[in-house]
């Protein structure tokens, strides 16, 4: 059965980091590529980063480029998100998400790329 367990979330002021982990079980993750998604109280759910199953790729939101950077090891099967320079318009729960794809060519950003989401974690940014 795989599974996704992120952690790391947490409340921060503005301008704060985090680092969200997202340790995956039950899949050899070292041959898919890796998400992470987020949704606002009110609105859908919303690509924020996503990395190559070699690790050399990733691809990340208009919104977040430039201050979150998406990373994995695959020794440990955990894919991270280390978040700075955060606003209070990133207040969110952070999901992990698996690709349905073994070493999909591109990285996606499309949500139906992806099979397996973790039950994700609340990141909430106060101003």
């Amino acid at each position: 059965q795989v599974q996704l367990v992120e952690s790391g979330g947490g409340l921060v002021q503005d301008g704060g980091s985090l680092r969200l982990s997202c340790a995956a079980f039950g899949r050899t993750f070292s041959n898919y590529n890796m998400g992470w998604f987020r949704q606002a109280p009110g609105k859908e759910r919303e690509f924020v980063a996503a990395i190559s199953w070699s690790g050399i790729t990733t691809y990340y939101a208009d919104s977040v480029k430039g201050r979150f950077t998406i990373s994995k090891d695959n020794a440990k099967n955990t894919v991270y998100l280390q978040m700075n320079s955060l606003k209070p318009e990133d207040t969110a729960v952070y999901y992990c998400a698996a690709d349905r794809t073994w070493r999909r060519v591109r990285v996606s950003p499309s949500n139906a790329d992806y099979d397996y989401f973790g039950q994700g974690t609340q990141v909430t940014v106060s101003s």
